[in-house]
């Protein structure tokens, strides 16, 4: 078989632009609810795209730590190469892809880092191996091989302990939505898609053709 013989034919739901929450991140939390529900392997992940100072796209995959009305709130090195391009373009791109129901969420909006007391608490949360990962580790840096980057996290160990500080290049990002569109896979790819767009006091709904 090709890969251009390889399809699926979408059938699990629908999604009508009437019947969803008026509020996206309502509209989110019941979904991602129910990938939660379905036990799909890490429902959390999320790819998260952004664009450098040459214009250029890269993504990656994150796991999200939290959502609200506020925005979606996610950790990582802000020395790190997405960081960088953060720091020269504040608008980033989210999917979530629940493949097992046929359904994707696509979010898209400006990023800001959240406040150090955020920061802290959710770095003294982490396993302590995280901890020490995050400090031992330069996020995107090149490395000669393994072994040296075993040595690193083993100096961080000596130095740190079990008691380890926030380093101030690790931290949290929070993606204020301007735009959110949720996809739910259909018979003859018809697809049903429900985009919301932040308005100046709430959001608008509307159908998007597949």
């Amino acid at each position: 078989m090709s890969i251009a013989d390889l399809r699926k034919d979408y059938s699990r739901a629908s999604l009508s632009e009437l019947e969803v929450a008026a509020d996206p991140v309502v509209q989110f939390a019941t979904w991602f609810d129910e990938a939660i529900k379905a036990q799909i392997p890490e429902p959390n992940a999320m790819s998260v795209a952004t664009v450098g100072p040459d214009g250029r796209p890269s993504s990656r995959i994150v796991l999200i730590k939290q959502f609200d009305q506020n925005g979606f709130t996610w950790f990582t090195n802000y020395d790190s190469r997405k960081g960088r391009e953060i720091a020269a373009n504040p608008y980033v791109a989210l999917l979530f892809h629940w493949v097992e129901l046929e359904r994707q969420v696509r979010i898209e909006g400006r990023i800001e880092r959240v406040t150090r007391e955020e920061s802290d608490a959710y770095f003294r949360s982490r396993p302590l191996a995280s901890q020490l990962g995050a400090i031992a580790s330069s996020q995107s840096q090149t490395v000669p091989d393994r072994v040296t980057l075993e040595q690193q996290f083993d100096a961080t160990t000596r130095q740190f302990g079990d008691h380890p500080q926030r380093p101030e290049h690790w931290g949290g990002y929070r993606v204020i939505p301007e735009r959110m569109e949720f996809w739910q896979g259909r018979p003859s790819r018809l697809h049903d898609r429900v985009l919301y767009l932040r308005g100046d006091d709430a959001w608008q709904r509307q159908r998007l053709q597949p």
